[in-house]
């Protein structure tokens, strides 16, 4: 760098320096006016002046000219503020009240001096000279918009004390997600000394649960009081507060309620400077007990003290820089003159154009009005109020990991309304029971408040509810949607309609839909039982065969010449020979292998042997099929049913069917589009008075009637047969769904049902859900007796009875008989034929052979012999026994 450049900066440097010296007059007077109950904000503004006047001006003095004036007397503080210009001022703050800062402000606007605020005010725009601290009241009806969004809520209630209340909740009136406008209960208090419990008590009879309150600070506790009165501080309950001062609350007595108890904060005590500030305040106070501290009752600064600290703050940098560039100096203004100061417009340009830090955060302006500033979302937990998210203009409202917290994971200590119906086995009335009742899902719920150590009380309705016209819900489901209660239990199935109005934990048991139906009656016992393994077609069949093959073996071998043979073994050169398979010896031979005993009859040629065999198969076959089957059919007791399936009841009309009115399985087949189910509803639904029962017993009886149906889920068919043998489950699951408990829905609706889900899946996984079911279904209220008869039965063998076997008895006694009867026949027939062989009568030759069969000594008899057959030679009846070679060489007899 060049030697005369170097010089040059040099003199420019020294120059600033010298230019830098503030033109401020020794003695520099502003103006304050403030009613007597801001003393705070007036002990807040003196300080930051003394601050002030140490820091910025060590050369000079701001002198503070104070004044008090009533609340609401714009007479009064226009007198002051008048007498005060008078004097000279460079800037006028206060007062709080609207009235008297309104004319206030006038004043300040004709004169030209700086007028600055702290409160909260409604006025889209403000005259030019006037400059305030407090947020601007539209970004901050953003803020509130944006969380009740976030919360996604449909439906709640806005309390406020005066119209100003509204105004500052305009946006969130206005709320809309674009696709549904939520519906907004708008109630005034009108009596701040009242206890607030009536008017809590009617809004928690329409089911209001969600609440907007804009109250002052000392107003609130007095509102969480009333709504403890009522039992409506907890997790059913949401109340955002829309004070900036709610955290400078003592909620202890709030804590473990479970309450979503939320609000916006504008000044943040770990800030540094905030920090900073209060330490010294404490510290002075302490030091001269004649100066109190501006924190006054409360332990952090409150909103509109720490704004008018900022308020003087801002005044002071502002008037600092300008005394920079020009001299200033005050001028005495009577009200009754027409003049202005002629340095409030540039004074007042430089504290709009200026960002500064002060303790409500960044202080920076937009067309007059403070639009950004960051507020922390309150979330009361068990460990008090803690931060659960951050707002700002430009990126609405983000929840941090803190806010995750802010959901305590432990409902311990907690005291939960449980919503529940009567119906066996998961809720039943037990007056021995600590709770007074018991059941399933009792036991399990007690299980989970164990795990969890929180206490709970049931809360009876008349059904698990169902939705009405109107959109509203009766029943259990509908005190969990109106939030009357914290958890839903019962036989509550999982469903896409209930979903969408409730959240349900996972399920606890998984079933599905069957049918209940009347054990048909035991088949009556047929004398001829035996019969039975097979078929009466098989029977016939089987007849058919016999014969055909006796009748084809007959033919073959007739056509066979190896089935023709020597009668006389003795002589060889007979002239004849003989078939054995005659039309009665075939069906000798077929009937004999049939009975698996044989016969003195066997074939010879390979084409009789062929079908001999082929018969001895089919034989084998079928005999050990009947065997097989033939001890089911004599031992076990055959029930038909005319009903196996959903199917079999759609085809029919005879039998009626139907579901639980309002349930479930109504729903199921109401919206089903599958022909088959459609086609059921539609049955149904045309017979609606004989269809649909009102409760399981009212089911249970009608089906033991007969000729009914009843259509439910598989778990109160199961439990249901396991205490009436004589009702059965018939076909398979026509769908699979779950049961679980409900809590109300939201995402700051319930908690609870993380905690229920996680204690569910733990209980599965160590059985004790198992033991639960075995112990309520096969157990208690009069289970287990159906399996004790089945494991007598089981335990031994059948004994068969004449019934079962009387007809095989039967068939050998005709057979017998038959055979007897025949026997008589022959002995006629043979009789008859040796009377005429022997030339007498058939009475004596039947008397004769009559008497030899009686006689029952020995078995041979003596073949009587006709004229003819008796010759001298007896060569007739001599075999001869020698051979002899004839000269061909060959054997012949002798």
């Amino acid at each position: 760098m060049e030697p005369s450049c170097s010089w040059w900066l040099i003199v420019t440097g020294l120059l600033t320096v010298v230019l830098q010296t503030s033109s401020l007059p020794e003695r520099l007077r502003i103006g304050a006016l403030f009613e007597t109950d801001y003393n705070n904000q007036w002990l807040a503004l003196e300080w930051a002046v003394e601050d002030m006047n140490l820091k910025l001006f060590k050369d000079h003095l701001v002198i503070v000219e104070r004044d008090t004036v009533p609340l609401q007397d714009s007479f009064a503080a226009q007198k002051k503020v008048c007498r005060m210009s008078q004097t000279g001022i460079a800037g006028m703050f206060g007062p709080v009240s609207p009235l008297a800062a309104s004319h206030v402000q006038s004043i300040c606007t004709a004169f030209e001096i700086p007028h600055l605020q702290w409160h909260w005010d409604p006025r889209d725009s403000r005259d030019y000279f006037s400059i305030s601290l407090y947020p601007h009241y539209l970004t901050l009806s953003k803020a509130y918009k944006d969380a009740i969004q976030h919360w996604e809520w449909d439906r709640f209630t806005i309390l406020y004390e005066n119209n100003d209340g509204l105004t500052r909740l305009q946006e969130v009136l206005k709320s809309s997600d674009g696709q549904k406008t939520p519906q907004i209960t708008v109630r005034k208090i009108e009596d701040k000394n009242a206890d607030y419990v009536s008017i809590l008590k009617e809004l928690k009879s329409r089911g209001e649960f969600r609440f907007i309150i804009d109250c002052e600070i000392k107003q609130v506790t007095k509102i969480l009081h009333a709504a403890l009165k009522v039992k409506m501080i907890s997790e059913l309950f949401h109340y955002f507060f829309t004070t900036l001062d709610l955290s400078l609350l003592d909620l202890s007595d709030y804590m473990h309620g479970g309450a979503n108890i939320t609000g916006y904060r504008l000044i943040d005590p770990e800030r540094e400077k905030v920090i900073k500030v209060k330490s010294d305040w404490l510290r002075r106070a302490r030091v001269g007990s004649h100066h109190p501290s501006p924190l006054g009752v409360y332990t952090e600064i409150e909103t509109e003290t720490a704004l008018a600290y900022d308020a003087y703050e801002v005044f002071a940098q502002a008037l600092h820089s300008y005394s920079f560039g020009q001299e200033v100096s005050t001028v005495n203004l009577p009200c009754d003159k027409l003049h202005t100061w002629r340095h409030g417009n540039s004074l007042l340009n430089y504290m709009k154009s200026m960002k500064t830090e002060g303790l409500s955060g960044t202080i920076k302006y937009e067309n007059g009005e403070r639009m950004d500033f960051d507020l922390d979302l309150m979330y009361l937990s068990q460990n008090g109020l803690i931060v659960a998210g951050k707002w700002d203009r430009k990126n609405h409202l983000n929840f941090s990991l803190t806010a995750q917290a802010a959901k305590d994971p432990n409902p311990a200590n907690k005291k939960y309304i449980v919503s529940a119906y009567l119906t066996e086995p998961y809720v039943i009335r037990n007056d021995s029971a600590p709770s007074g009742y018991s059941g399933f899902c009792v036991e399990l719920l007690d299980q989970i408040a164990k795990a969890r150590n929180f206490t709970w009380e049931i809360q009876l309705q008349t059904t698990v509810g169902k939705p009405f016209p109107n959109g509203s819900w009766g029943g259990v489901m509908g005190a969990l949607i109106d939030r009357r209660a914290d958890i839903g239990i019962g036989d509550l199935t999982i469903n896409l309609l209930r979903e969408q109005s409730v959240d349900f934990t996972k399920p606890f048991l998984t079933l599905g839909i069957t049918i209940l139906y009347k054990k048909p009656a035991p088949k009556s016992l047929n004398l001829f039982s035996f019969l039975s393994p097979l078929s009466f077609d098989v029977w016939v069949y089987m007849i058919a065969a016999y014969l055909c093959v006796s009748f084809m073996l007959f033919v073959i071998a007739r056509f066979s010449p190896y089935e023709w043979c020597n009668p006389h073994p003795c002589n060889p050169d007979t002239d004849e020979v003989e078939n054995q398979f005659t039309v009665m010896n075939s069906l000798w031979f077929t009937i004999g292998s049939l009975m698996q005993q044989g016969c003195e009859i066997a074939p010879r040629a390979l084409s009789t042997r062929l079908v001999a065999g082929m018969w001895w198969f089919f034989t084998l076959i079928m005999i050990s099929s009947y065997t097989a089957n033939l001890a089911a059919f004599l031992t076990v007791e055959r029930m038909v049913s005319d009903i196996n399936s959903a199917e079999d009841l759609a085809k029919q009309s005879k039998v009626k069917y139907g579901t639980f009115e309002g349930g479930a399985t109504m729903e199921f087949f109401k919206n089903n589009k599958l022909t088959l189910y459609a086609g059921m509803w539609d049955f149904m639904n045309r017979t609606a008075e004989s269809s649909f029962v009102k409760n399981l017993t009212q089911a249970v009886d009608r089906v033991k009637k007969g000729d009914y149906a009843y259509i439910t889920e598989s778990t109160t068919v199961e439990f249901v047969i396991h205490r009436n043998c004589d009702l059965m489950k018939v076909g398979g699951l026509l769908d699979s769904k779950g049961y679980g408990f409900a809590t109300p829905q939201g995402k700051t609706g319930s908690p609870l049902r993380e905690y229920l889900t996680e204690e569910i899946l733990r209980l599965k996984e160590n059985q004790v859900i198992d033991e639960l079911y075995t112990k309520w279904w096969q157990k208690e209220l009069g289970g287990g007796k159906c399996e004790a008869d089945k494991s007598s039965i089981s335990g031994s063998a059948t004994e068969l009875g004449v019934e079962n076997v009387g007809g095989v008895f039967v068939v050998l006694m005709g057979g017998v008989t038959v055979g007897f009867f025949v026997s008589l026949c022959e002995f006629i027939w043979k009789a008859r034929k040796n009377a005429k062989k022997d030339k007498q009568t058939l009475c004596s030759e039947m008397s004769e052979e009559f008497r030899f069969a009686v006689h029952c000594l020995g078995s041979k008899k003596s073949k009587k012999k006709s004229e003819e057959e008796i010759t001298d030679n007896g060569l007739q009846f001599m075999p001869l026994t020698g051979y002899r070679q004839n000269s061909q060489g060959k054997e012949v007899y002798a």
